[in-house]
């Protein structure tokens, strides 16, 4: 069975999109991205194309493209559809899949269901965390949610070091932190296939 990586962050504009190309493009994997809400002609879908330079990788379709940069409840409302998890049905691949979240674990899909409703018991889960304050308490919150369910977390950190947030955070919660993406002035296919180098080993 091909391994599953659904990519989370502690909230939106976290850098969940990058560290996705930086993990597709080290895995030689799939990607797919369920849900996107706004931003329709230059989704992260078509960013994460851009980004890679593997010929192995195949980029699935959306289940739900909504035309408003808002929760997803709230775009589907607008566009005038409901989202249905049994409608959310994952791609037939035997590659690796890669599976990017939308904001953070409980933003709401529906009025029962939140993006942490996606994730499978059998999905690796890639916790993205950027210092900002409050980004312990939100790190902590998102990465404790996710050990409660039974999954199996790693975090990357990205952004600019910080030891003392970083360490509490690893002995709080145990969790392995896979590496660190820095500020970098841009990021294009070449910056992408660096950090994919380094990542390799430790996915």
């Amino acid at each position: 069975m091909s391994k599953k990586l659904f990519v989370t962050g502690i909230g939106t504009d976290v850098g969940k999109t990058i560290v996705s190309a930086i993990v597709t493009e080290a895995l030689e994997a799939d990607y797919w991205k369920p849900i996107q809400a706004g931003e329709l002609e230059t989704g992260d879908s078509r960013t994460v194309a851009n980004l890679i330079s593997n010929s192995k990788t195949v980029i699935h379709p959306n289940s739900y493209a909504l035309k408003t940069p808002m929760s997803p409840h709230a775009a589907a409302a607008i566009d005038g559809v409901k989202i249905d998890l049994n409608k959310i049905t994952l791609p037939k691949t035997k590659n690796t899949l890669v599976i990017e979240g939308a904001g953070g674990l409980l933003v709401p899909l529906n009025d029962t269901e939140t993006i942490l409703d996606l994730i499978q018991p059998d999905y690796k889960v890639i916790v993205v965390s950027r210092h900002y304050l409050g980004s312990i308490n939100h790190t902590l919150m998102t990465i404790g949610l996710l050990q409660q369910k039974g999954f199996d977390v790693a975090v990357i950190f990205n952004g600019e070091e910080n030891k003392t947030s970083e360490g509490i955070i690893q002995k709080m919660t145990g969790v392995t932190a896979l590496g660190r993406i820095d500020d970098e002035p841009y990021f294009d296919k070449n910056v992408v296939k660096e950090y994919a180098e380094d990542f390799k080993d430790v996915l």
